[in-house]
């Protein structure tokens, strides 16, 4: 066992008896990267949790996706965990990863390539094991504004919020067909993606964070389009129902950068589990570090 002492607002140490890792949205940031990969080698964590948003924005020009593009993954990502697995050996961690609506779909072969040598586990849509503890992912948020709609879906129905783009009117890299793009719901996602699973040892890997939390709180206070007034709270429905039905252990999420920063929390209870945040919006790395079996010492540094 190893003691990791961190400072957010006070210092908090304790011993881990599994120590965990989570960060969300680098948007490639090279030194966020390095922050982590820094904190990886020192600390040795059981487990990373990478939850989307992870590439470089790329441009979406009105007559579709930009061409020129960079091998972010392999010529940068792979590269860095490959070192830092043959660095660390048996004490490599695990890594569970997915992408978030930032990231284009067509990236996906990559990273599921990437799985296959073992550099990560990528989680959308599916589900691990972490010893006593099983891992699930799923990276779709609901209608945003963004034109690039590989990563959204409808939450509960097909309402879409003003200022918002419906899905079958956005830009996709990849083919899909109009009845997914119209009909297919987080909602009935999460259904098929669980059926009668225990929740009780879950840890579940979220993109978005869950509607009307401290978690989903974005700067629109006061903003309207065409006199409709925005709503502040622009998380998931689906997963905040999931999340009071289901209750798994832990739930992690990112997506809304400014969330912290307006509501002061970065974690919230709901009922039973806990949620965590890892979405930041300055020039620093944000690093959950946790324990499964002790949820509530959680904390999060600024790096």
């Amino acid at each position: 066992m190893v003691s990791l002492s961190v400072d957010i607002g006070r210092e908090k140490s304790y011993d881990y008896l599994m120590k965990c890792f989570f960060v969300s949205d680098q948007h490639g940031d090279i030194n966020k990267y390095n922050k982590l990969f820094y904190s990886i080698n020192k600390e040795k964590p059981d487990a990373v949790f990478i939850g989307g948003d992870i590439l470089p924005h790329f441009l979406l020009p009105d007559s579709g996706l930009d061409s020129v593009h960079e091998d972010f993954i392999n010529d940068f990502l792979v590269k860095k965990f490959d070192s830092l697995k043959e660095r660390l050996g048996d004490s490599y961690p695990r890594i569970f990863l997915i992408l978030g609506n930032d990231d284009g779909r067509f990236e996906e072969p990559a990273i599921l390539d990437a799985a296959t040598r073992g550099v990560w586990h990528y989680c959308h849509l599916r589900r691990f094991s972490l010893g006593e503890y099983r891992v699930y992912g799923y990276a779709y948020v609901p209608p945003t504004p963004f034109r690039l709609k590989d990563w959204e879906r409808y939450d509960v129905s097909r309402y879409v919020d003003p200022g918002c783009i419906a899905i079958e009117e956005g830009v996709f890299s990849h083919p899909v067909s109009e009845s997914e793009k119209m009909y297919t719901t987080i909602s009935e996602d999460l259904k098929k993606l669980t059926g009668d699973d225990p929740m009780d040892k879950v840890i579940f890997l979220f993109h978005s964070p869950p509607y009307q939390t401290k978690l989903d709180r974005a700067a629109l206070d006061g903003k309207k389009i065409n006199h409709a007034p925005l709503d502040i709270h622009v998380g998931s429905i689906a997963i905040k129902r999931f999340i009071e039905d289901r209750q798994p252990l832990i739930t992690l999420h990112g997506h809304i950068h400014e969330s912290t920063r307006i509501t002061g929390a970065w974690q919230e209870k709901l009922g039973r589990t806990y949620a965590f945040s890892a979405a930041h919006e300055g020039k620093e790395l944000a690093l959950v570090v946790f324990d499964p079996r002790y949820p509530e010492k959680a904390c999060r540094q600024l790096l």
